[in-house]
């Protein structure tokens, strides 16, 4: 996909999420890699209307390189990529369900969602919880890239989820998935509830490996 396309291509994502309350007002951001550097949503942007022209281009380390100045959260998004190399988009969310999660005490915080569906073990696997930071700490990059490492979605405690893909539409359907495993984990919650088991995991794990 070309730079053109992946411009077009946030845009119509990020319209979709906002359109369907993933994202509200200016919150959440986009990001997808080029072969010198990335695309990002730009600081104060609605996703429900980004302008492709506008979306800012940073240099690996950084730099802005062109279009308006980039989220403020975009060295997280530096950071998941230094530290994943296959990853080609990374969406950030404060959708609603993913964030009431995050603002719950965990017994694990290695692992804070159970594995309620197939899909969810299949596109997010482990969900580790990174602990709060105000936003724009730049502290916060360096949480994220410890649990980035291992992880390829992570929840920021008291924020939203940060989330990466092998493309865009991978990262976006990762979010996807993920609050509404988050969903259906608030809608169960005290109830007596079948969970997916360490064989049926395995087994998952083998056939579609992240």
């Amino acid at each position: 996909m070309t730079e053109s396309e992946l411009r077009d291509w946030i845009c119509r994502h990020g319209e979709s999420l906002h359109a369907r309350g993933r994202a509200h007002g200016s919150s959440g951001n986009i990001s997808a890699r080029l072969d010198d550097g990335i695309l990002v949503t730009p600081t104060n942007s609605c996703l429900g209307r980004l302008d492709p022209a506008r979306i800012s281009k940073l240099a690996p380390d950084g730099r802005l390189l062109s279009g308006d100045p980039p989220s403020k959260e975009g060295f997280l998004h530096l950071a998941m990529y230094e530290e994943r190399q296959s990853a080609r988009a990374i969406v950030h969310l404060h959708s609603t369900h993913c964030v009431a999660v995050s603002c719950l005490c965990h017994p694990d915080p290695e692992d804070v969602l159970p594995p309620i569906t197939a899909y969810f073990v299949m596109r997010i696997g482990k969900l580790p919880l990174v602990e709060y930071f105000a936003p724009g700490d730049r502290a916060l990059a360096e949480a994220v890239r410890e649990k980035a490492r291992r992880h390829h979605a992570v929840l920021l405690a008291n924020h939203g989820p940060v989330v990466a893909g092998k493309s865009l539409d991978d990262a976006v359907y990762n979010a996807e998935e993920l609050e509404e495993t988050a969903k259906l984990f608030l809608m169960l919650n005290g109830r007596s509830t079948r969970f997916l088991e360490g064989a049926q995991i395995v087994d998952l794990q083998r056939r579609f490996p992240s």
